[in-house]
């Protein structure tokens, strides 16, 4: 399975368990058959699990904004369905893509920005990648009474309100009755499951008061978001293939990992590490440069820039930090903790013990 393939897999598994209730377990059944991957020894099966006990709460807390902003509390599951997502092959070559713009005022800007920043769907853009995005969305009036989408059918569109009022409608299968089950007004957005999958619209969205909706296509999701999603992924897969505590770690380890990363920022001269506190993570430099410095007149030792990595150690025991570590300017870290690495696969020392030379030199070092 490709990076892409694994993003889109873990995209849909997210997103059909919060919004179509789609059992994602069926899913994870299919890419183990796939890759039939190896169990490590001491790592977790439930995926549920994967989180830190610590972030548990916050996760959860993001999944309810996710719901909020995006689907009504009160739509009924649908019928299990099947999900698909282009796919580029010999047979249908991935063409050329320039993103399109279309003219907005600083304040629509806003309006589209803080809609799409509470949407896991786009959390991994940088801010580059996130304005091209803000571009793409394309201005639609509408009046009382308009249609925007209809249930049953096919969409290939995500809306966002700016101004105007919408009801949601969905009709019963068995009795035929058509029921609201929601509203939308400005700053609220739906139909973002056309941009992931090629299925039917799960209800029928109906404009009460005049107003205008900004669109983004299916297309311009594909090139700009999942292209920005897959390339970040490659580069964390890059920067972990450098650590040398990680060296025995096989390809598709490495991308488990990647897609464990949570990132953190840093202003300048922020302590990132303190000398001598406790720490159970490892920090991996994906923007800005970071100083090292050591107490009792030694200053400063080392320097750190994009791709460089310190506190591996911590993966495997909680020992006291070597030196203080401090942002140079603004800085964007990549963080994994002991706790997260162990329920992905396992404790390190397993993964260290397929080079025994390797593993004899780290043990030394935590000793």
């Amino acid at each position: 399975m490709t990076l892409y393939e694994r993003f889109l897999w873990l995209l849909q598994c997210k997103c059909c368990t919060q919004l179509c209730g789609v059992d994602s377990g069926e899913m994870r059944v299919k890419e183990e058959e796939e890759h039939k991957y190896k169990k490590v020894e001491g790592a977790t099966e439930d995926p549920e699990k994967e989180a830190d006990d610590e972030d548990e709460d916050e996760d959860e807390d993001d999944e309810v904004a996710d719901l909020t902003l995006f689907t009504p509390a009160n739509y009924g599951k649908k019928p299990r369905t099947s999900v698909s997502a282009e796919a580029y092959g010999e047979f249908n070559k991935k063409q050329a893509f320039t993103a399109p713009v279309y003219p907005k005022t600083d304040e629509q800007k806003t309006c589209i920005r803080n809609a799409i920043n509470n949407s896991f769907l786009f959390q991994s853009l940088d801010e580059k990648d996130l304005k091209t995005v803000i571009d793409a969305f394309k201005e639609m009036l509408v009046v009382d009474g308009d249609v925007v989408i209809t249930q049953g059918e096919d969409g290939d569109f995500l809306y966002l309100v700016e101004t105007g009022e919408f009801i949601v409608t969905k009709k019963s299968k068995e009795t035929g009755v058509e029921d609201q089950v929601a509203s939308y007004e400005g700053g609220q957005a739906f139909g973002e499951l056309a941009l992931l999958y090629n299925c039917p619209r799960a209800a029928t969205v109906k404009c009460t008061k005049q107003g205008r909706l900004w669109k983004l296509d299916r297309e311009s999701f594909n090139n700009i978001v999942k292209d920005a999603a897959q390339k970040k992924r490659e580069m964390y897969q890059g920067f972990l293939e450098k650590v040398e505590l990680l060296k025995e770690m096989d390809a598709y380890e490495r991308s488990k990992l990647a897609d464990a990363l949570k990132t953190a920022a840093f202003k300048d001269g922020e302590v990132i590490v303190k000398q001598g506190d406790e720490g159970d993570k490892f920090y991996i430099i994906e923007e800005g440069e970071a100083e090292a410095f050591k107490e009792g007149g030694a200053g400063k030792v080392m320097d750190y820039k994009k791709g460089d990595y310190f506190g591996e150690l911590a993966l495997i025991k909680n020992q006291p930090r070597a030196a203080t570590v401090k942002a140079k300017g603004e800085v964007k870290c990549v963080t994994l903790d002991r706790k997260s690495f162990k329920r992905l696969l396992g404790p390190v020392e397993h993964i260290l013990q397929r080079n025994a030379d390797r593993y004899n030199t780290v043990m030394q070092q935590v000793k």
